[in-house]
C-alpha cells in the first residue's frame, strides 16, 4: 500500500524516530530500503540514512535516486559523506562524486586523500560494522554475503545509536555462541584509536603499545572512518625505506628502474652539481696543506684511508639515527643523548682502528711520526663523523626538512673535511717527526 495515508504515516515515523526506523530497516535488502526511503521527501529520508551503519548506508546510497543521493552527500556534516563514500569501490565513488557540484566534489576528494604518512592515507575505508544490539545470527549471515563479508574481517566493529564506535567482537567468538546472542554481550573495549590526521609515528606507537593487528581511525565524534592494518603499515614503511635509500644519494623518489634516461638526468643532475661543490670544499682543505703533502709524499697515500674510515663511521651513525627518527624511537629532544652515544662509539672505534692502522703503517713505513699522525687523526675524524651522523638528520628534521634528502651529501662533506683537516693538520704540527719524501 502506497496511498496518501501510508505515505503520511511513513513520513511521520521517519522524521520523529529516524534511529528506530534505521534499526528496523537495517535487516532489509538494499533494494527494499531504497524503496522505503524513496517514498518520502529527502528531508525525511536523510536522517534515516545518517542513522544507518556506514556499511549498509553506502550500499543503499548507490541505489538511491540522484536527488536523494545529493541530499545525503550535501549535508553540512562532511564526515558522514566521507564515511559512506569510503565504503564504495573506487570506480563507483568517482561516478557518485561526478554528480556533485564541482566545489563539493573537490572538497570531498581532498578529505578522502589525506596527507602522506598520516593515518587517513594508510587506512582502509571498507569497515565491517554493525549495531551493538545486532545478533550473532545476523552477523554470520552478513559475513557470508560476498559484497559484505571478507576473509580480511577479523573483528566486527560495533556501533552505538549515534553510529559511534562502541566496541569490537572477534569473529571467532561467533562460532561458539547461539544465533540469538546479542553482539554487545561479546564485545570488548577498543584499546586505542587515532584521528585521520595522526602521523604515521603515532600509528606505529599505538599498534606496538597495544600489540594490535589493526587500529581504528575515527573522526572527532568517534565515528569510524577506516582501519589501519599492521600489514599495510609494514608495507608503507618498507616502501618509504626503499625511497629513502634513493633520496639519501640524491635520486628522486619518483624515479624507477625503467624510467627514461632524460627523466633520470633531470632528477639527478642538481644533486650531482651540489655534490661537486661540496667536493671542491673538501679539496680546498687538501690544497691548504699543499706544501706539507709535497714535503711528505707518504701523506698522499694515507689520506684516503682516513677519509674512508670516517665516512663509513658517519654512515653507520646516520643510518641508526634516521631509523630512530622514522620509527619514533627518538625525537628531536633526544639530540644530546644520541650525540653523546655516537661520540663515545666513534672514540672507541677510532682507538681500535688507530691501533690496527698504526701497526700497518709502521710495518710499511717504519716511521713512528707517521704512525702517531694517522692514529690521532683517525680518532678525531671518527669522533667528528659520529657527531655529524647523529646531528645532521636531527637538525634537518628540526628545520622542517626531510632528513633523507640531504643528509648523505652533508655528512660526506663533514667527514671529508674533518678527515683531511685532522690528518694534514696534525702532520703539519708534527712535521719534525716525519721523514721528508716518505
Amino acid at each position: 500500500m502506497t496511498g496518501p495515508a501510508t505515505l503520511a504515516l511513513a513520513s511521520a515515523y521517519l522524521s520523529r524516530y529516524p534511529a528506530e526506523a534505521a534499526r528496523a530497516i537495517d535487516a532489509y535488502s538494499p533494494a527494499e530500503i531504497e524503496r522505503y526511503l524513496s517514498l518520502v521527501p529527502p528531508e525525511r529520508a536523510v536522517p534515516v540514512m545518517n542513522a544507518l551503519t556506514p556499511m549498509t548506508g553506502a550500499t543503499v546510497l548507490e541505489r538511491l535516486p540522484v536527488e536523494l543521493r545529493l541530499a545525503v552527500l550535501q549535508q553540512p556534516e562532511r564526515s558522514r559523506a566521507v564515511a559512506l563514500l569510503g565504503q564504495m569501490p573506487d570506480d563507483r565513488r568517482e561516478q557518485v562524486l561526478g554528480e556533485l557540484p564541482d566545489g563539493l566534489a573537490t572538497q570531498l576528494r581532498q578529505t578522502l586523500e589525506y596527507p602522506e604518512a598520516t593515518a587517513g592515507r594508510l587506512m582502509d575505508t571498507a569497515v565491517f560494522s554493525l549495531p551493538a544490539e545486532e545478533t550473532v545470527g545476523r552477523a554470520m549471515a552478513l559475513l557470508r554475503e560476498p559484497h559484505r563479508g571478507s576473509a580480511d574481517v577479523h573483528f566486527i566493529k560495533l556501533l552505538d545509536a549515534e553510529n559511534r564506535l562502541a566496541g569490537v567482537v572477534d569473529v571467532r567468538k561467533l562460532a561458539f555462541n547461539s544465533p540469538d546472542t546479542v553482539l554487545s554481550s561479546l564485545a570488548r573495549a577498543v584499546p586505542a584509536v587515532v584521528g585521520p590526521m595522526a602521523p604515521r609515528e603515532e600509528v606505529v606507537e599505538a599498534l606496538e603499545a597495544h600489540s594490535l593487528d589493526e587500529l581504528m581511525v575515527v573522526d572527532q565524534e568517534g565515528r569510524i572512518l577506516g582501519i589501519v592494518r599492521h600489514g599495510t603499515l609494514l608495507n608503507a614503511l618498507k616502501s618509504e625505506a626503499s625511497l629513502d635509500i634513493q633520496t639519501m644519494v640524491g635520486v628522486s623518489k619518483d624515479e624507477r628502474a625503467l624510467s627514461s634516461s632524460w627523466f633520470a638526468l633531470r632528477k639527478r643532475m642538481p644533486w650531482l652539481q651540489i655534490n661537486l661543490l661540496t667536493a671542491f670544499l673538501a679539496a680546498s682543505v687538501v690544497g691548504f696543506f699543499e706544501n706539507t703533502i709535497a714535503t711528505f709524499t707518504a701523506l698522499a697515500v694515507l689520506l684516503p684511508v682516513v677519509a674512508g674510515q670516517s665516512g663509513n663511521a658517519g654512515a653507520q651513525a646516520l643510518a641508526v639515527t634516521m631509523r630512530g627518527l622514522a620509527l619514533r624511537e627518538i625525537t628531536i629532544g633526544h639530540w644530546l643523548r644520541v650525540m653523546r652515544k655516537e661520540m663515545n662509539a666513534g672514540f672507541w672505534n677510532g682507538v681500535a682502528i688507530a691501533i690496527t692502522c698504526g701497526i700497518g703503517v709502521f710495518l710499511w713505513s717504519g716511521s713512528v711520526g707517521l704512525v702517531l699522525v694517522i692514529a690521532l687523526s683517525m680518532v678525531i675524524s671518527m669522533v667528528a663523523a659520529g657527531i655529524a651522523g647523529a646531528l645532521v638528520p636531527i637538525v634537518l628534521a628540526r628545520l622542517g626538512q626531510d632528513p633523507a634528502v640531504a643528509s648523505s651529501i652533508i655528512l660526506t662533506t663533514v667527514t671529508d673535511v674533518a678527515g683531511f683537516f685532522s690528518f694534514l693538520g696534525i702532520a703539519t704540527l708534527l712535521s719534525g717527526m716525519l721523514v721528508a719524501g716518505g
